[in-house]
């Protein structure tokens, strides 16, 4: 009897629910739902419509009912960073807020005032980002203290649908990472630092691994369904998720490319060192208590805001095409300004940032998705290069996974100016990840390595030389 998993994997732009199962000694992925994810303007703020996105959920698990398949598990991966607070009704008394709000607006240096900047990268040795949960929490804090006082309980986005689906409070490890609130070492809240913020630490939920069987479906999901199944954590973080399902390990640094490019290595303990720092690198939680040592780079966002500019008279290959006809054009912007982070007039802000420096402006769609496809590989050559000069060697090759390793051309342009072979692939790594975890808490598979296996025997992986390579 094949046993089936369903992945909820539900990203800054889309969501989907894919079924996998491991048929014919491969994994097989099958998408069930699909869905938009947009930003709405709720109270002052840029939020997310969690409701909307957990109808959508139901609707992804009627369909498999409808088609006769009952999965024998489900889990749920998003974006980091973003929570609710529920009070003592477990009735949500904040809005799920996006990282993208300005209300973290000059928030990081007020903490500063009261915690070290150093102290704080060493004891949970996570990236300074003005969006982190905990800057969030001080802005609601400063703001609105009286939210902090009622609240009874702190969830994280796929904390919160998963307790919507059981009614069972967890806060899962490796998003829980991502907040900076997280002890790097010890793996558990930092209560000290919690305190010293004047945060309380009993909102905060028992921190769960990967591969935990959370429970089963509420009684009236059950019923509404027609069946039951586990409802397993998988890694919640969707850069967690997606870095299981990596081809190369060894001496590769690997690049999720979505709305965000996660460039690091794979780590079985933290760097929580003065270069690392310097650097500001993160050291977030991975499946089996790994680390993901990486850098946050602005990612495949430029585009789609340009894309969406265009109100959409342009498909992304098109644009991929657009760029290599402007192949004599050249100009760079560093992709983390502030400014490209949620602009209203993203094109206007490349433009402008590149009249300001005196560059060659782009004025044509090829010239603009040419300079995003630069810049974005000259940030990852300069990420590159800071990780070799943190572990002290060079790295062999680079893992490009997620939807971002179908762009031929960046695969190219990022071998070209690192200098090392690209492997491109699997494409739905976010997925795989998820229905990994769950499938290892099933028992269809044994572990990570075998995990990893099935998943090179169950993928195309492209190859990218660099031109140097090319020309011997």
């Amino acid at each position: 009897m094949t046993v089936y998993s369903l992945a909820v994997d539900i990203g800054a732009s889309s969501g989907r629910l894919i079924l996998s199962a491991i048929q014919n000694g491969k994994l097989n992925l099958e998408e069930i739902h699909r869905f938009d994810n947009t930003l709405i303007r709720k109270n002052d703020h840029i939020c997310w419509d969690v409701d909307r996105l957990f109808s959508e959920i139901k609707k992804g698990i009627h369909k498999c009912a409808d088609q006769g398949i009952h999965p024998s598990s489900i889990g749920i991966d998003t974006w980091a960073v973003d929570f609710v607070l529920l009070d003592e009704y477990d009735q949500r008394i904040t809005d799920a807020v996006s990282y993208r709000d300005s209300r973290t607006d000059g928030i990081m240096d007020e903490v500063f005032q009261t915690i070290m900047k150093e102290h704080l990268y060493l004891e949970t040795g996570i990236q300074f980002q003005k969006f982190n949960t905990l800057y969030q929490l001080y802005a609601i804090k400063k703001s609105a203290p009286e939210i902090l006082e009622r609240a009874k309980t702190f969830l994280m986005i796929p904390d919160y649908f998963h307790f919507l689906l059981t009614g069972i409070k967890a806060n899962e490890y490796t998003n829980a990472t991502s907040t900076q609130l997280v002890n790097a070492f010890t793996k558990h809240w930092d209560r000290e630092l919690l305190e010293t913020l004047g945060i309380n630490p009993a909102m905060f939920q028992e921190i769960k691994a990967p591969k935990t069987v959370l429970g089963s479906l509420k009684e009236e999901l059950k019923s509404e369904f027609g069946f039951d199944m586990k409802v397993i954590l998988p890694a919640t973080h969707d850069t967690a998720s997606a870095v299981i399902a990596l081809p190369v390990q060894k001496e590769s640094i690997y690049i999720s490319s979505g709305t965000w490019s996660l460039l690091g290595v794979e780590n079985n303990f933290p760097i929580c060192v003065t270069k690392a720092l310097k650097y500001n690198f993160t050291n977030e939680g991975g499946i089996d208590y790994r680390f993901r040592f990486l850098k946050n780079i602005m990612g495949l966002w430029m585009i789609q805001e340009v894309k969406r500019q265009y109100e959409d008279t342009y498909t992304f290959e098109e644009l991929v095409a657009l760029a290599q006809e402007a192949k004599d054009f050249y100009a760079l912007v560093d992709v983390n300004d502030d400014r490209f982070l949620n602009p209203s007039d993203m094109i206007a802000e490349i433009q402008g940032y590149c009249s300001e420096r005196g560059q060659p402006v782009p004025n044509t769609p090829g010239e603009i998705a040419k300079c995003i496809y630069d810049s974005l590989a000259i940030s990852y050559r300069d990420a590159i290069d800071q990780i070799e000069d943190i572990f002290e060697k060079p790295f062999k090759s680079i893992s490009v996974i997620g939807g971002g390793s179908q762009n031929k051309l960046l695969n190219q342009l990022i071998a070209d100016v690192a200098n090392k072979p690209v492997f491109a692939g699997p494409i739905e790594a976010t997925a795989i990840g998820n229905s990994v975890a769950q499938l290892l808490a099933l028992g269809e598979l044994c572990d990570i390595n075998e995990a990893r296996d099935k998943i090179k025997q169950s993928f195309e992986i492209q190859t990218f030389y660099p031109k140097a390579i090319q020309a011997k």
